[in-house]
């Protein structure tokens, strides 16, 4: 019964302090955006993609014709980011056109790009409602129940964020039914009466003799729907309550269990399982702020990865938590507390692309040292690395060049310090090496970006440049062999440098890998786990040299890493857009982009500290408000 129910009515609330762009600026952007597009891309566009990608041709599956009519369109800024990477690499048009852009053509089709965001309305976008992750769920039962966090490790591991999935298949559906038998039973002995204390906890103090126990448990049940709801319940959602209380006493059931029933409705109600909005929002509203209630879920699940505790709650129920100071002393609460390691786990991780190291294959005789602990302790050490950039409220520029990390002994063995790194406790460690330091010459990253059997130059170029620096990679083309299907009479006698580079003769594959390949290249002194090395596989001596856009030369990894810290403002803004969009649960577009130029503003002028920007994202536009109608066109159109 209680599963009828999705509380998905939206909520009104006191507005929030975080402000949209100004109306006026917004507007003479966009009247900007539209006039170089007349006069800039449209002509591009005509002239030297639409024999291919127009007039009813679509090769290699993009056709431009509804992104001329209609360039600020969800759909048409997507053709517009892949014809951004495709220009920026010269890739397009290809060699063998008739016709090729100057590269000043190319730079006015490329800046133009960088104002599609103006010809969007101003949104915050949907709330998206969303099941807890199975972390979030064990660690809500935990503070609820005292329950062990493992009680959820039935359930499927699951990625939240950018596009999280919010449905419920019935396997799941059996499995959270299976969990709260669980927890209940743990808590309250089935078909007895609780122990005085744990009825005291759950459920108050027990009804006196002749007492209205309907009203008793309604009482009850408004307590215990607070707590798990994570925000007062509806009258609706307590009239479904008190019908399974009336159900359990119909056949039978004893006051204490009817209680329990009670509580597993709660338990395996949607109001628990997804964070949801409780109210209705005012008739004819097109964007609203979030209530008190939700702004505590979101913040809690995001920094901490469970339930709001006594305090956010308390502010969410004086409707004191939006105001401005209070918000902001909330959020650095949070962050100082140690449950906030958790947003390494949520979106750390997700980020650098550690949650697949537990499962990689690597080839085990040549890498014996890929046990389950060293894979523990190098999650460990970028989780502690990325705490304590947090936590001291470091620059982003720190992600690169850190001169410090965590070790252990098993850990310190692939950086050649187990003779000072001893015993399986992590501890900081100051590095003497520059070539190490930050997350370019961690072990886990490096592992990560490799083959199970050798290194790979182009997996590893390719997450600099997209995870680092927030670039985009075109895929790479079809029917493109791999190294070990080249001709090995060939390649017999050349190092992996050498071999990758014949990609190079294949112009397709040129222009991407002269920017790519060089980054890789020189990560080439760390071996597949992230050793040291002087020779690749093959015996051939490491050349880690190369030269990037700008004439910008380098011989080693800490070289190269100064080269990316020094691209202080690519490193902040692509930390920022990925973290917003895990914040929000979807991808971003349009008006994100200008929510993110102002975040960016305040990024520089206080050093890309880390906790500015993670406060920046929890009291942004996007984070506080949200869309309940598709916006107008209009470059005003709030309220």
């Amino acid at each position: 019964m209680a599963m009828a129910l999705l509380g998905v009515a939206l909520t009104l609330a006191l507005p929030c302090h975080a402000q949209p762009a100004d109306d006026g600026d917004l507007a003479a952007q966009q009247a900007e955006a539209k006039k170089s597009f007349r006069e800039g891309v449209t002509p591009f566009v005509n002239t030297y993609c639409t024999e291919c990608h127009g007039d009813k041709k679509s090769k290699g599956g993009l056709n431009y014709e509804a992104a001329l009519k209609n360039p600020g369109g969800t759909a048409s800024r997507k053709h517009w980011k892949q014809a951004q990477a495709n220009v920026k690499a010269h890739d397009m048009p290809p060699e063998e056109a008739d016709r090729q852009p100057t590269d000043e053509e190319r730079q006015r089709f490329l800046d133009w790009i960088g104002k599609i965001k103006f010809l969007s309305p101003k949104d915050p976008g949907p709330f998206v409602i969303r099941r807890l992750t199975k972390a979030e769920y064990g660690n809500t039962l935990h503070d609820l129940f005292g329950v062990d966090p493992a009680v959820a490790h039935e359930l499927p591991d699951e990625v939240s964020g950018a596009g999280y999935l919010n449905t419920l298949s019935p396997l799941q559906s059996e499995q959270y039914l299976g969990i709260a038998n669980e927890v209940l039973d743990r808590i309250l002995a089935p078909g007895e009466a609780p122990p005085t204390e744990v009825q005291k906890r759950l459920f108050g103090e027990p009804p006196a003799p002749g007492a209205d126990l309907e009203a008793a448990a309604g009482l009850v049940a408004r307590a215990l729907a607070r707590k798990a709801y994570r925000r007062p319940p509806s009258e609706e959602e307590l009239d479904v309550l008190s019908g399974v209380f009336d159900l359990a006493r119909a056949n039978h059931l004893g006051y204490p269990a009817a209680l329990r029933l009670m509580l597993k409705a709660i338990l395996v109600s949607p109001q628990f399982l997804f964070i949801t909005p409780a109210k209705e929002a005012e008739p004819g509203r097109t964007i609203v702020p979030l209530d008190d209630h939700q702004l505590a879920s979101r913040l809690s699940y995001l920094v901490w990865a469970t339930m709001p505790d006594a305090e956010l709650s308390a502010l969410a129920d004086g409707g004191q938590l939006h105001e401005p100071a209070v918000l902001e002393a909330q959020v650095r609460r949070l962050l100082a507390d140690p449950r906030s390691r958790a947003l390494f786990d949520g979106f750390g991780a997700q980020w650098l692309g550690l949650g697949e190291l537990k499962s990689k294959t690597f080839d085990t005789a040549k890498f014996p040292q890929m046990t389950p602990a060293m894979r523990t302790a190098m999650v460990d050490e970028a989780r502690l690395f990325f705490d304590s950039l947090v936590r001291e409220n470091q620059s982003v520029v720190r992600f690169v060049d850190g001169d410090y990390t965590f070790l252990n002994e098993t850990l310190a063995t692939l950086y050649g310090l187990e003779k000072s790194v001893t015993g399986p406790e992590m501890r900081r460690v100051t590095l003497t090496d520059a070539n190490r330091g930050g997350i370019l010459g961690m072990p886990g990253i490096l592992a990560t970006t490799s083959f199970p059997n050798r290194t790979s130059p182009v997996k590893r170029g390719v997450w600099v440049l997209e995870q680092v620096l927030g670039e985009h990679v075109p895929p790479a083309p079809p029917n493109i062999p791999a190294l070990e299907k080249q001709d090995q009479n060939t390649v017999a006698n050349l190092t992996l440098r050498q071999r990758t580079e014949l990609h190079r003769t294949n112009a397709v594959c040129a222009n991407c890998h002269k920017i790519l390949d060089p980054i890789g290249f020189g990560l080439e002194n760390f071996d597949a786990i992230g050793r040291w090395r002087d020779q690749d596989d093959t015996g051939g001596g490491i050349d880690a040299a190369g030269e990037l856009p700008g004439g910008k030369h380098f011989a080693s990894p800490k070289e190269l890493k100064t080269i990316i810290a020094a691209r202080k403002d690519d490193l902040a803004r692509n930390l920022t857009e990925k973290l917003l969009a895990y914040a929000l649960c979807r991808q971003l577009e349009g008006y994100d982009e200008i929510v993110v130029d102002h975040l960016m503003d305040s990024l520089a002028k206080d050093g890309y500290r880390m906790q500015t920007l993670i406060i920046g994202i929890l009291t942004s536009y996007p984070f506080a408000n949200y869309r309940i109608q598709v916006p107008t066109a209009s470059p005003s159109h709030e309220n």
